[in-house]
């Protein structure tokens, strides 16, 4: 070893060395000197040099997993992301955290939401890095990181593992998962038989990826760039291109940058940035978990939602993407049209220019920086947009005194002014085992209501989605009136209501609903109506109170504990500090 290496060694284990680097967060033995000391002797281990622990290190979070698809890319990834640390003079350390993909995780994978956002806090909080690049794309992933990096601190780029490619079926262009309803839809009501929806199976998801149309992790990438948080250009590029692995090495790159301006996240995560993050939900005809996740992400700032300001944003903001479900393209058509850069210049008078994003520059100057954008046909114009308002309304009433949500733009525009006769299912298992009776008592003008699928109830699974019971779907029936205090796959389409608040589970209003029951659905005037008297509604709940689930152990006792209701969220209370602010400022 050189005279320099030992000049360099001894100048590290000082006590009172910097607390950044590899010294940032030591362990605790009462001696800080001997933390550091014993600290180098193990990394040395794996083989570093003096020289590269004095650099900046920049954590990467490693959400591979061979149960999740959609995180498929993640080594080619995290290489990329390693060679932009290095190029830039930074040192990168991936480390692995929790996977959640939404067809592996049982019982649903928004009970494991809150658990990856702890997982990410906590090991960001205990290693040493100055920066870290979140590696995301599947449903929860990305909105679990970006709460478990605010709350963390820590300078941070959001890296989206990006969408899959299109399959085709029968010279048909298809993708997951809108055309998996959509298929599995005309399987039910026998328009298909066995044989074509095993072919379909093979074609709707062509490569690893996220989902291919604007569900909840096509959703979230777009959050992600408007809320500045990744690379500009970072949401589009589909996972299997040499487009992503570019923006991953720009990751690597920005976050030495960010960790040596000191960039906190705090400075990108402001009202500003939710305001902005919101248009652009609501612009995309984005999912209805966009609003549930963007809530949790902005309490860990200490920003409360109001969702009344959310709707009469989404009064004046109209839909420009047309993307399945409530268009016709896909994720890729979207890249080629210039992704968020086209969306981002076209909103711009609705946009909060001045907002910082993790390159250091405003969104203002990043739009600027993307040029003056080329014909294509995949973003509208605010003259000739998809739908003339938001993709999402919040609905109001005796029934949702708290709220709930419907995705107007995927919705049948004939049933959005619509009264009929309840339909009732008590749980999950109560509808599947009577929703294809022929015995069962329903029509086209009915409303299906399904209790206790709320954060408390059933850990708010995406099976607000109820089937079209299958005497109406053989009957020709595609669309029905659905109404549940549980969520559905940004992929979905149809007349849903969701997220009604209070949940049943607590002894919210639907709880009492009760079969033949009337029910007015009013989109235009933002109601959800229980045509049924204070004092009978009164008499109902003294009949029989809520019983609020419990559980004796384990992650599920404390999700049970401390999950909030879907307006605050579904974080868990105890990770949200003071609420400091209110956004969207909307008038």
């Amino acid at each position: 070893m050189s005279s320099s290496d030992n000049k360099n060694n001894s100048h590290s284990i000082n006590p009172a060395a910097s607390e950044d680097g590899i010294s940032k967060g030591l362990a605790n033995y009462g001696d800080r000197g001997f933390s550091l000391f014993l600290r180098k002797a193990f990394i040395k281990g794996a083989g570093f040099t003096d020289t590269a622990l004095e650099r900046p290190v920049i954590g990467i979070t490693n959400t591979g997993s061979a149960y999740n698809p959609c995180h498929g890319n993640a080594p080619q990834l995290i290489e990329a992301v390693k060679r932009g640390v290095m190029l830039a003079g930074g040192l990168p350390m991936d480390f692995p955290t929790i996977s959640i993909h939404e067809s592996f995780s049982q019982p649903n994978s928004m009970f494991l939401r809150n658990l990856m956002s702890m997982d990410t806090e906590e090991l960001l909080r205990a290693q040493p890095m100055d920066a870290v690049v979140l590696i995301g794309g599947c449903d929860k992933t990305v909105p679990a990181q970006l709460m478990g990096a605010a709350s963390a601190g820590l300078p941070a780029v959001q890296l989206i593992t990006g969408s899959m490619l299109t399959g085709s079926h029968r010279s048909e262009r298809v993708g997951a998962c809108t055309d998996c309803r959509r298929y599995w839809g005309k399987f039910r009501a026998e328009e298909i038989d066995a044989e074509e929806i095993a072919e379909v199976n093979k074609q709707l998801v062509a490569s690893v990826g996220t989902c291919s149309v604007m569900g909840t992790a096509s959703t979230m990438a777009c959050i992600a760039e408007a809320l500045g948080m990744t690379v500009p250009g970072g949401a589009s590029p589909p996972a299997v291109t040499a487009d992503r692995m570019r923006i991953a090495e720009q990751s690597g790159t920005l976050a030495v940058e960010i960790a040596r301006k000191r960039l906190t996240i705090d400075k990108v995560l402001t009202e500003k940035a939710f305001e902005n993050a919101m248009r652009v939900l609501l612009a995309i005809g984005g999912s209805t978990n966009g609003i549930v996740h963007l809530t949790a992400i902005a309490g860990r700032m200490g920003f409360e939602m109001d969702l009344k300001a959310l709707d009469r944003m989404g009064r004046e903001t109209p839909v420009l993407l047309d993307l399945k479900p409530s268009g016709q393209h896909y994720m890729e058509d979207f890249h080629h049209a210039g992704g968020m850069a086209t969306l981002l210049r076209e909103l711009k008078p609705l946009l909060h220019l001045d907002a910082m994003t993790v390159t250091g520059r405003t969104l203002g100057e990043e739009i600027e920086a993307a040029g003056p954008g080329f014909k294509q046909d995949v973003v509208k114009t605010a003259k000739n947009p998809i739908y003339p308002q938001g993709g999402i309304a919040v609905l109001q009433g005796n029934l949702a005194p708290g709220g709930a949500i419907i995705k107007q733009s995927a919705a049948n525009p004939k049933l959005m002014e619509h009264e009929g006769r309840a339909v009732v299912f008590e749980n999950l298992e109560d509808m599947a085992n009577r929703i294809d009776s022929p015995d069962l008592d329903v029509t086209v003008d009915d409303i299906l209501v399904l209790k206790h699928i709320g954060p408390k109830g059933a850990a708010m699974p995406e099976a607000g989605y109820m089937p079209i019971p299958k005497k109406l779907a053989v009957a020709g029936c595609k669309d029905i009136v659905r109404i549940s205090d549980g969520r559905m796959s940004g992929t979905a389409f149809g007349t849903i209501v969701l997220h009604v608040t209070p949940e049943s589970a607590i002894g919210g209003p639907l709880a009492y609903v009760q079969n033949g029951d009337r029910i007015r659905l009013s989109v235009e005037k933002r109601e959800l109506s229980l045509l049924v008297s204070d004092a009978e509604l009164a008499r109902r709940k003294a009949e029989k109170p809520a019983v609020v689930p419990t559980a004796q152990r384990g992650y599920r006792k404390l999700f049970l504990q401390s999950v909030t209701q879907a307006d605050k969220g579904a974080d868990f209370d105890f990770l949200m500090p003071p609420m400091t602010g209110v956004v969207p400022k909307v008038k």
